[in-house]
């Protein structure tokens, strides 16, 4: 049986094809959902627009590929802009699909069971317009929190900032409260373009980001060299993903921070996330 799934995030929307237990390819688009919702709140006319038709050419996609299942879930953005509700409403008029909206805390635990399937551990996830921090002992979720601020929000806030975004961060943290001490996986896009940049991939290969270990002191050097450069600068790197270049600083910084706040000196990089965790609880798996 094939089984799709579209993530509708803050910064893109991804899809992931899937069959007996197994992912067989992602796509994304980036739409910038969240574009400007820290200033206003709101979600833009424009954005909805483009992420909505980014999700019906991802549903027609699933259907020509023979998908007997499509699930559909949004996060960040749509769960905290004023008009959510509204875009929820575009996508049904426009697609005919609805949208599951899930909450933080459920995002957490999602990503968790994508990535470590059951296993002791934890998660960082950065997305667009959150973080999400969780850990498990194995046989149950022992922690999950949720962080208003993601990538693209900090960016909007700090620009290329260093000490802005530093600053920002640092308020932001504490409202983590005591994070369990657990060997750390980052998943999401930021955590997947710092490995492309880190091994130079002209071309980015799943099977060459999934598994890499990233120190928390590399974590914090690339923030820092990508807060201090041109965009000119950042795209002519070789592995950067030209659609995250302007954000990129910003995420690195916010994963960088995080790890450090979780007390993990580094973190194991995954392709697998809340996508994989989605078809997984969708299918009777136990969040």
């Amino acid at each position: 049986m094939k089984i799709s799934a579209i993530d509708i995030g803050s910064n893109s929307v991804r899809l992931l094809l899937w069959a007996d237990g197994h992912s067989l390819y992602k796509k994304v688009d980036t739409t910038r959902l969240g574009e400007g919702l820290a200033a206003t709140g709101r979600l833009s006319a424009a954005a909805m627009s483009r992420t909505a038709e980014a999700v019906g050419r991802f549903a027609l996609e699933a259907e020509r590929q023979g998908s007997d299942k499509l699930y559909v879930f949004a996060t960040a953005a749509a769960r905290g802009a004023e008009n959510g509700a509204e875009f929820v409403r575009l996508v049904k008029d426009k697609c005919g699909i609805d949208v599951d909206v899930i909450s933080g805390e459920k995002e957490a635990k999602l990503g968790l069971l994508g990535a470590l399937g059951g296993k002791a551990g934890g998660i960082i996830d950065v997305g667009g317009a959150s973080s999400e921090v969780t850990v498990s002992d194995g046989k149950n979720i022992v922690y999950a929190q949720s962080l208003p601020l993601g990538a693209v929000r900090v960016t909007e806030l700090c620009g290329t900032d260093i000490a802005k975004t530093r600053a920002l961060i640092s308020e932001k943290l504490p409202s983590y409260g005591d994070i369990p001490k657990a060997e750390m996986t980052a998943i999401g896009g930021t955590a997947t373009s710092l490995v492309a940049l880190e091994k130079k991939l002209a071309v980015y290969d799943a099977q060459k980001v999934h598994g890499t270990v990233m120190t928390a002191a590399k974590l914090e050097e690339w923030a820092e060299r990508l807060l201090g450069m041109t965009q000119a600068e950042r795209l002519a790197l070789p592995g950067m993903d030209p659609r995250r270049a302007d954000i990129l600083g910003g995420g690195a910084m916010l994963l960088a921070m995080i790890a450090a706040y979780a007390r993990a000196d580094k973190v194991v990089v995954s392709e697998a996330d809340n996508l994989e965790g989605y078809i997984m609880y969708r299918e009777g798996e136990r969040l």
